[in-house]
C-alpha cells in the first residue's frame, strides 16, 4: 500500500469497512481494503495543501479540507464532486486544522488557531453559527462529538480540546459549558471518546493515561428536561450575518429543547427517504444487474470477479449493516464460553484470534445455543479470516449463513443434525447406490462423510481459491446447493473412496485436502439440482433464503431450548460449584496472605530495628569521623602555623643565607683556583715527564748506535785479524774462532740483559709515576665529591659547623697528600739510587770490555809484528808483568772518574760479577714489587676511576 511521498498523518474507514482514505500532505488515496488495491487518488497543487480527508458517518461522502480553508464533498463510488461549502465570512477567518462530524452527518465543526468554532450544516451547505471559546483559549488541537444513545445520531455536545491542556465539552445548541477535564497542572496531550459514549480516554502531559466516566460527568445532561416550551423557528432563505451567528460559550445548567411533532414527522420522513436509497444502492449494481443475472453470469465464468467478490457477496446476502445492533451486542464484551478460546484453537495471528474471539462472542450474545456449538469456530473461521477488517460484516455473513444455510441444524441438539443428514444420504442413495452400500459394508455413516464437510463448511478440503469459487456458488442459489454439495463432493471422489476400506482412512479423507476439481463438483452439484425427484430433494424440505432485518437482528430460536437450558442451569451450576470453592480457596489464600503479611511486617519491623541500630551505629561513626576531622583541622592549622613561623624564620634569616651563600661562593671559587693550579702544575708535571721520558729515548738511541758503531768497529777489526791470522795455523785459527765466538756471545748476552733491564726499570718508573698521579687525582675526586654530599644532606643550621669540618679534613687531606708526597720523593731517590747505580754497572761493563777489546787489540798488534813466535811465549816474565802493569794502568785511567781506588784487574772483574749479580737481583725484586702493587691496585674499587 504504497504511494505517498510524505509521512501519512490522517487514516478514514468506510463504515462498511471496505474503503479506506489515506491522507498526506500532499495527496490523498482511496483504497479497497478487500484487494489492498488503490482505487483513486487525489492530486493537487503544490502550493495547495491538504488539510484532512474523511468519510462522513453512515453515508458514501468524503469530505476534503485544504489548507486555503476550501472545503468539498465527493461521492465515494465515482468521487464526483457533489458541493463545495462557501468560504467564512472575513470578520471570523480561521485557518481549519482540526475537524468534527456528528454520527447522523449533518453536522461539521471545525476549529484552528482561534477560539472561534465554525458549525457547518452540511444539508444546507451553510454556516449556521460560530462559538467564541473563552479568552484563555488561543488555539484549538482536537474536536470531538459526545455520542449519545438517545439522540439518534444527532450529537448535542462536542469536546474541544485547547492549547491549555484542557478539554471543554459545550453544549452546541445552548452554548453552555458543561464540564471539562484536565488543568493547567496536569494538561491533556490527546484524547478520545468511546464509541458508545461512556467513558473519555485522556493521554496526560506528563505520561500518565487517565479514564473518565462521562456518567459521573454529566449528572445535569442525564437528568430528565424540565417542562419548558420553546419554539424553533426556521432558517431564514438569506445568508446569516456573521454577527447573527456569533454566540459566546457560558456555563449554566443544559436546557434541552423539546421536540415537536412536526420534526418528528420530518425526521421520519428523512429516515425512512435514507433507509429506501441505501437499500437500492446495496441491492443494485451500478450496472443494473439482479441476482438471476449474476447466476448467469456465475455459469458462464464459474465464479465472480476477485476485485468485485465481497461487494457482490454482502449484495446477494442483503446485509443490513446494523451497526448499533451489532455494537451493542459487542458492547457486552467476550463471552464466558470463548474466554479460552486459545487453548482450543491455538491461532499465530493474535489479531486473528481477537477477532475470531469478539464475532463468537457476539453470536453467543445474539443467541444463547451458540456458546455451546462446538463446531461454531470451525464455521466462522473461514468468515473471520476473510473479512478480519470488517467485523460488522463478518458477524452479519456468519448470521446470514447459519439463518439460511443451516436450518434444521440445531433440532437435535447437541447431537449432529440427523434429518439433514437423512437428507444427504437419502441424495446419495439415489445417485450412487454403490458408493453407499460401500459405506454401510464398512460401517461408515453420514456423520462421517457428510457432517466433518458440513460442520466446517468444506474448509478443510479445499483451497482458498477453491473455497472462494464454491461459495460464489453457494451465495448464489439455494440453501439446498450446499447439502447437494456434500453429495456431489462423495460422488466425485467415489474412487478413492472405493478403495478405502479402514474407518481411520474415511476419516483422514474427509478432513484433509485430496486431489479433486472443485469445477467438476460444482458441475456435478448443477446436476444433482436438476436431477434429484422432487419427494427427496432437499429444496422442498428448506425455506428459501431470507435475509437479515435491518435495524435489530432477528431472534434465533430453533433449537431444542429445554436443553440448551437445561445444558446452561448445568453450567451455572457448575460455575456456581466453581465460583464457591475459589471463593473458599481465596479465603485460604487470604488467610494465608495475612499469615504471610503478618510475617513479612515482623521481619520489616525487625530489620526495620536492625537498620535503626545500624543507623544508629552509623551516626556515632560518623560523630567519630566528624572529630577526627576537627582534630585533623586543628593539627593542619597548627602545621599552619608552624608553617607561618618557619616562613617568617626564613624571611629573618634572609640576609644570613646571603652572606652564607657569598661566603660560600668565594671559598668555591678559591677552590676552583686551586683546582686550577694543581692541574696546571700535573700538566706541567706530565710535560716534564714526557719531556724526561723522550730524553730517554734519545739516550737510549744514542747507546745503541754507539753500540752499533763499536760492533761495526770490532767486527772490521776481527775481520782485518782473522784475515790476518787465516795465514796462521789451523789449530791457532780454531782456537781463535772460538775465543771470539764466546766473546760475542758474552757481549751479545750482557747487552741483551741490559737492554731488557733498562726497558723494564724505565717502564716500571713510568707506572709507578702515572699510579702516584691517578692516585692524586682520585683523592682529589673523593674529597669533592664528600663535600658535595655532605653539603647536600645537611641542613642550613649545620652550614657553620661543616665549614670547620671541612677545613679540619682539608687539613687531614693536605697532610695526607704532603705523607704521600714524601713517600713519592723518596720512592724517587730510591729510583734515582737505583739507577745511579745501574749507570755504574753499565759504566764498569763498559770498561772491562774496553779493557779487553783494548788488550785483544794488543795482542793483535802483537801477533801483528811478530806472527813466527807461534805456541811459544814472546815475552820474558819481566815482559809479562810490565804488560800486565801497563793494562792495570790503562783500566786505571778508564775508572778513575767512577772510583778513587785503583784495584787490580781480578778484583774488578769480581766486583763487576758481582755488581751484575746485584743488579739482576733487584731487577727481579722491582718486578715482584711492581706485580704486587698491580694487584692490589685492581683489588682496590677506588683506584679504577682511571
Amino acid at each position: 500500500m504504497r504511494g505517498h511521498e510524505s509521512s501519512v498523518f490522517s487514516i478514514s474507514v468506510h463504515a462498511s469497512g471496505r474503503y479506506a482514505i489515506t491522507t498526506s500532505s500532499d495527496t490523498a488515496q482511496l483504497w479497497d481494503l478487500d484487494t489492498f488495491q488503490r482505487k483513486r487518488k487525489l492530486n493537487i497543487l503544490q502550493s495547495v495543501g491538504i488539510q484532512k480527508v474523511f468519510f462522513l458517518p453512515l453515508s458514501n461522502t468524503i469530505l476534503s479540507c485544504f489548507k486555503d480553508n476550501s472545503i468539498f464533498a465527493w461521492e465515494c463510488d465515482t468521487l464526483s464532486c457533489r458541493y463545495q461549502l462557501p468560504a467564512p465570512p472575513e470578520s471570523s477567518s480561521i485557518l481549519y486544522k482540526v475537524f468534527a462530524v456528528t454520527r447522523d452527518g449533518r453536522i461539521l465543526a471545525a476549529g484552528g488557531k482561534s477560539n472561534h468554532l465554525h458549525l457547518w450544516c452540511l444539508e444546507a451547505k451553510q454556516l449556521f453559527r460560530i462559538i467564541q471559546m473563552p479568552a484563555r483559549v488561543r488555539a484549538i488541537r482536537h474536536l470531538e462529538f459526545l455520542p449519545d444513545s438517545f439522540d439518534a445520531g444527532s450529537n448535542q455536545v462536542l469536546g474541544v480540546l485547547s492549547q491549555d491542556g484542557i478539554m471543554r465539552f459545550v453544549n452546541i445548541q445552548t452554548c453552555k459549558l458543561l464540564f471539562e477535564i484536565g488543568s493547567l497542572d496536569e494538561g491533556i496531550s490527546s484524547s478520545v471518546i468511546s464509541p458508545h459514549g461512556r467513558y473519555i480516554a485522556s493521554i496526560m502531559e506528563n505520561g500518565s493515561l487517565n479514564i473518565y466516566s462521562v456518567q459521573a460527568l454529566t449528572q445535569e445532561i442525564n437528568k430528565p428536561p424540565p417542562p419548558l416550551v420553546k419554539v424553533i423557528e426556521d432558517l431564514p432563505k438569506s445568508k446569516l450575518n456573521s454577527g447573527d451567528l456569533k454566540m459566546k460559550v457560558t456555563s449554566g445548567r443544559v436546557q434541552r429543547p423539546a421536540r415537536s411533532r412536526e420534526n418528528r414527522i420530518q425526521t421520519r420522513i428523512l429516515k425512512k427517504d435514507l433507509t429506501g436509497s441505501f437499500e437500492n444502492k446495496e441491492n443494485e449494481l451500478s450496472d443494473g444487474l439482479n441476482k438471476k443475472r449474476l447466476q448467469i453470469l456465475l455459469k458462464g465464468y464459474g465464479e465472480y470477479p476477485m476485485k468485485y467478490r465481497m461487494f457482490i457477496w454482502r449484495s446477494l446476502l442483503q446485509l443490513p449493516e446494523n451497526h448499533t445492533a451489532f455494537n451493542s451486542l459487542e458492547d457486552k464484551g467476550v463471552h464466558v464460553a470463548f474466554l479460552n478460546l486459545q487453548k482450543k484453537y491455538p491461532i499465530k495471528s493474535r489479531k486473528l484470534l481477537r477477532v475470531l474471539q469478539r464475532t463468537l462472542s457476539a453470536l453467543a450474545h445474539w443467541s444463547a445455543i451458540f456458546s455451546d456449538t462446538p463446531y461454531l469456530p470451525l464455521l466462522a473461521f473461514p468468515f473471520v479470516k476473510l473479512f478480519q477488517n470488517n467485523q460488522l460484516i463478518c458477524f452479519e455473513v456468519v448470521a446470514t449463513l447459519i439463518i439460511n444455510w443451516c436450518q434444521h441444524w440445531f433440532e437435535y441438539f447437541p447431537n449432529p443434525p440427523i434429518n439433514i443428514l437423512s437428507m444427504i444420504e437419502n441424495v446419495l442413495a439415489f445417485h450412487d447406490k454403490e458408493l453407499l452400500q460401500h459405506f454401510i459394508d464398512h460401517d461408515i455413516t453420514s456423520q462421517l462423510y457428510a457432517w466433518p464437510l458440513l460442520e466446517t463448511i468444506f474448509s478443510e478440503v479445499l483451497t482458498r481459491e477453491e473455497w472462494l469459487k464454491l461459495f460464489d456458488n453457494v451465495f448464489s442459489n439455494h440453501p439446498s446447493f450446499l447439502l447437494m454439495t456434500v453429495v456431489a463432493y462423495n460422488i466425485c471422489s467415489r474412487a478413492p473412496l472405493l478403495n478405502c476400506s479402514l474407518k481411520d482412512d474415511f476419516e483422514y479423507f474427509f478432513h484433509h485436502r485430496n486431489n479433486l476439481d472443485i469445477s467438476v463438483v460444482i458441475k456435478e452439484v448443477y446436476r444433482l439440482m436438476d436431477t434429484t425427484p422432487t419427494d427427496i430433494h432437499p429444496d422442498s424440505m428448506l425455506h428459501v433464503f431470507v435475509a437479515l432485518t435491518k435495524g435489530q437482528y432477528p431472534v434465533f430460536n430453533q433449537y431444542p431450548k429445554f436443553i440448551v437450558d437445561y445444558q446452561t442451569q448445568e453450567r451455572e451450576r457448575i460455575r456456581n460449584d466453581e465460583l464457591d470453592y475459589l471463593r473458599e480457596r481465596q479465603m485460604v489464600e487470604d488467610m494465608q496472605a495475612e499469615v504471610d503479611q503478618q510475617r513479612v511486617e515482623d521481619e520489616a519491623w525487625y530489620q526495620k530495628q536492625e537498620l535503626l541500630r545500624k543507623a544508629e551505629e552509623t551516626r556515632r561513626e560518623l560523630l567519630l569521623q566528624e572529630e577526627e576531622k576537627m582534630v585533623q583541622q586543628r593539627q593542619r592549622l597548627a602545621s599552619v602555623k608552624r608553617e607561618l613561623k618557619v616562613k617568617e624564620m626564613h624571611l629573618q634569616d634572609a640576609t644570613r643565607r646571603r652572606f652564607l651563600k657569598l661566603q660560600q661562593d668565594q671559598r668555591e671559587m678559591e677552590l676552583r683556583r686551586l683546582d686550577d693550579e694543581l692541574e696546571r702544575k700535573v700538566h706541567m708535571r706530565d710535560r716534564e715527564i714526557a719531556t724526561t721520558a723522550k730524553d730517554l729515548e734519545m739516550r737510549h738511541l744514542e747507546l745503541e748506535s754507539q753500540k752499533r758503531l763499536y760492533e761495526k768497529n770490532l767486527i772490521r777489526n776481527q775481520e782485518a785479524v782473522a784475515k790476518e791470522m787465516r795465514e796462521d795455523t789451523d789449530a791457532y785459527r780454531r782456537k781463535v774462532d772460538l775465543e771470539e765466538h764466546m766473546f760475542h756471545k758474552l757481549i751479545e748476552t750482557g747487552q741483551t740483559q741490559n737492554q731488557k733491564t733498562h726497558k723494564l726499570i724505565e717502564e716500571n718508573l713510568a707506572k709507578a709515576e702515572q699510579a702516584c698521579l691517578n692516585a692524586d687525582w682520585r683523592i682529589q675526586a673523593l674529597h669533592k665529591q664528600r663535600c658535595d654530599d655532605l653539603q647536600r644532606s645537611e641542613c642550613y643550621q649545620e652550614v657553620a659547623r661543616l665549614l670547620r669540618e671541612n677545613r679540619r679534613k682539608e687539613t687531614e687531606v693536605l697532610n695526607s697528600m704532603m705523607g704521600e708526597e714524601a713517600k713519592k720523593w723518596q720512592e724517587a731517590e730510591e729510583k734515582d739510587f737505583h739507577l745511579k747505580s745501574e749507570k755504574k754497572a753499565s759504566a764498569l761493563s763498559d770498561a772491562s770490555r774496553k779493557w779487553f777489546l783494548q788488550k785483544e787489540i794488543n795482542d793483535a798488534l802483537e801477533h801483528a809484528e811478530h806472527p813466527y813466535t807461534k805456541g811459544v811465549p814472546r815475552y820474558q816474565n819481566g815482559q809479562v808483568v810490565s804488560s800486565c802493569l801497563s793494562r792495570t794502568s790503562q783500566l786505571n785511567d778508564i775508572s778513575e772518574a767512577d772510583s778513587s781506588t785503583c784495584p787490580s784487574f781480578s778484583q774488578r772483574r769480581i766486583q763487576w760479577d758481582t755488581t751484575e749479580r746485584d743488579l739482576m737481583e733487584r731487577v727481579r725484586n722491582l718486578r715482584q714489587r711492581l706485580t704486587v702493587q698491580t694487584r692490589n691496585r685492581c683489588q682496590t674499587p677506588h683506584l679504577l676511576v682511571t
